[in-house]
Parts: structure tokens; C-alpha cells; sequence
């Protein structure tokens, strides 16, 4: 794949990065590393000798008063008017699933990544994902109440993704977090995704409503006019889930959240989540189809002694439904086979009790010929 005025060597001595630079053409060194950016940006977007922040959004880190190594070889960069943040990142081979592209957790844990490199490049601490000094104060973290994510192309293994965020309040209740997905060769938008985010009190595990002083130390670096990833009417974003009763037409049960779950939080990860609810999906849809919308409301914390119940039924549209999918000899599975689009609702469940930790909904489109 041929990158705008990159050196096809640099490309591959960067594969085992997390990212491309889109800095700077002059080397950084640091710590005896240095590094060529194929970008056009000055030599004065780098980090300032005194470690305050240049244009490209690396500051000193609020905690510390230092510039970590981290910071200066990540080059991720706020954009000019310093409201939206871009990264740019090669999927590597532990990325891509069976359809040897990245998987919708891979772009989800993207999301997640490039959000916080957002937060450390305009000085949040990058204990508890985000944090505002007053946070940090009153023992408060950022998690997330919904996920919205739309994938139109997934990159392949070795592909570049820039990705491109930003935040903006939501009033009382929380924040809004955008993203913009880009193929890096092309220009082309292949994704984009928004989410809520509302306050809890790491100690007591409840919700608290954002106070005027932490508004006011997130709102500066937020658009000042509202910024959509979706601005169209009625889209999918906004769409309610309504709650999936059983008996569900397909289960996983019993799944069990592995140590490596678990956030510097210490609860289970949101990307977990998308990870069990694809394991009710039918075969048969996973062989024939790929996701492209998924959305998630959370509406409980999932602790690493939990265990989980995932459940899945075909969402009614009008009044058709997807036939169910035990046919055989081609009879009830070619019917369904025949629909390019399918969509599913999900509900995901603590086994113990019943409680409701997260519903969904996915939408599936049909697999290209390759």
C-alpha cells in the first residue's frame, strides 16, 4: 500500500508502533530514538524546550510537571483551532479476525485509545482515563452509559486509520465524545462512532452529576458550537433499544470476565462488553454477514467475580422476522441468506440474578466476495 510521501522502509520500521507520526519532517530524538514523520507540519509543532505544549497538544503532564517519553513519540496532535484531537495508527496481525480485517473490538479499543491520548494532550491525568484535577480531588472517574459505533469499510491488517475526536458537555448529566474514522491513504471515511459518558465515585460505585467546576475545566477544550459525528436526522445513534425478554432466540451462558478484563478502573472494560454479545450471535450470520452498527446502553458495572449471560433475538421490523435459523439442507437458512441487512437486538445479564448489565442492538450487512 503506497502512503502519501512516506518511505515505504520507514513504514515497516514503524509497524511495531502504535502509530504513524504527523508531526514533524525534522528527527526527534529522544533517549537516543529518533524518528521521520511523512507529514508537512513545521518543526515548531514539537514539544517546546521548556515541555509546555506546542501545537501539537503535548504538554507537560498535570501531575508531574515532566514530558513523558510517551508524549513525545506519540504525535498524535490536536488539530488547529485545538478542539479536536487526530491519531494515526497501523492495524497490526493480533488485530485482524477471520476475515483478515481489523475486528469491531480492535476499532473499539482504537477509540478508546485515541480519547485518552486526547485528554493527556490538554494536561488530564492519565490515572482513570481522563481526568480533571477536581475529579481527581473528589475521587471521580469517567465511564461510559452508551456506545454508538458505525464501521462503512474495516481496515486490513498493515492499514493506516487516522481517527479524529473531540467532546462537548452534555449538561448536568455528562459529556459526549465524538470520532471520525479515516482511511489514512485515501482520505476516505470508513467509520464513525459517538458515546455518553456520565461521573461515578470510584469509592461508593454511584453516579454523581458533573459540577460546575469540573464543567469548566473540560468545556475550554470543547467546540463551541455543537459537532456532530452524526448530524443527520433520526439516525442510528439516537435509535432507543428497547429490552429483549426471553425467551431469546440464541444464548451464551455462563461467560466468565478473565483478569485481563479489568481497567485501571477495576471493573470490566466497555470493550469487554462487545465481546460477549457477539458470542450469541448464530454462526450462520458471523459466516455470511459482517457488523456494521453496534450500539450498547450500559446500565450496570460488571465486577471480575460476575458471570454473565449473553442473549440475542432477531428484531422485529414491521412484521417480519428474521426466520429462525435452524433450517437445513438450504431451506430456512438460504430464506435468511437472502437478506443483505439483519438486525439483532441483545441483552446482556448477571447469571446470578438476572440484573440487567447492558442491551444492544447490531446490524449486519452482507459479506463482499473477495
Amino acid at each position: 500500500m503506497m502512503l502519501k510521501g512516506c518511505n515505504a522502509d520507514l513504514l515497516q520500521t514503524l509497524t511495531h508502533c502504535r502509530f504513524l507520526p504527523t508531526t514533524t519532517k525534522t528527527p526527534l530524538t529522544s533517549r537516543g530514538l529518533s524518528l521521520i514523520s511523512c507529514s508537512s507540519r513545521a518543526p515548531s509543532d514539537l514539544v517546546l524546550s521548556d515541555g509546555s505544549a506546542g501545537s501539537n497538544g503535548i504538554s507537560k503532564n498535570s501531575d508531574t510537571g515532566s514530558v513523558s517519553l510517551a508524549d513525545r513519540l506519540r504525535f498524535g496532535s490536536l488539530t488547529e483551532d485545538g478542539l479536536s484531537y487526530k491519531e494515526n495508527f497501523i492495524v497490526r496481525c493480533y488485530e485482524v479476525g477471520i476475515n483478515k480485517t481489523a475486528t469491531v473490538e480492535t476499532m473499539a479499543n482504537l477509540l478508546q485509545e485515541v480519547a485518552c491520548n486526547h485528554a493527556q494532550s490538554v494536561g488530564f491525568s492519565t490515572d482513570g482515563f481522563a481526568t480533571t484535577p477536581t475529579m481527581r480531588k473528589l475521587n471521580l472517574i469517567w465511564v461510559t452509559s452508551r456506545m454508538h459505533i458505525e464501521i462503512y469499510k474495516y481496515p486490513a491488517w498493515g492499514d493506516v486509520v487516522e481517527i479524529e475526536t473531540w467532546c462537548q458537555g452534555e449538561g448536568r448529566i455528562g459529556t459526549r465524545r465524538d470520532w471520525i474514522l479515516k482511511d489514512f491513504a485515501t482520505g476516505a471515511v470508513i467509520g464513525r462512532a459517538t458515546s455518553k459518558w456520565v461521573m461515578m465515585n470510584l469509592q461508593t460505585r454511584r453516579l454523581q452529576k458533573v459540577n460546575d467546576d469540573v464543567r469548566d475545566e473540560y468545556l475550554i477544550f470543547c467546540p463551541r458550537t455543537p459537532r456532530l459525528a452524526f448530524p443527520e436526522e433520526d439516525n442510528s445513534s439516537l435509535k432507543k433499544i428497547p429490552k429483549l425478554e426471553d425467551p431469546a432466540q440464541y444464548s451464551k451462558l455462563g461467560l466468565v470476565p478473565r483478569r485481563a478484563d479489568l481497567d485501571m478502573n477495576q471493573h470490566v472494560n466497555n470493550v469487554t462488553y462487545i465481546g460477549w454479545v457477539l458470542e450469541s450471535i448464530p454462526q450462520e450470520i458471523i459466516d455470511t454477514h459482517e457488523l456494521q452498527k453496534i450500539t450498547l446502553d450500559y446500565r450496570r458495572e460488571c465486577q471480575h467475580d460476575n458471570t454473565v449471560d449473553s442473549l440475542t433475538s432477531a428484531e422485529l421490523e414491521g412484521v417480519e422476522k428474521l426466520p429462525e435459523l435452524q433450517g437445513t439442507n438450504g431451506s430456512a437458512t438460504a430464506r435468511k441468506h437472502e437478506r443483505d441487512c439483519c438486525q439483532f437486538l441483545h441483552f446482556l445479564r448477571l447469571s446470578s440474578d438476572g440484573l440487567e448489565l447492558n442491551r444492544g442492538r447490531t446490524e449486519w450487512r452482507r459479506k463482499l466476495a473477495r
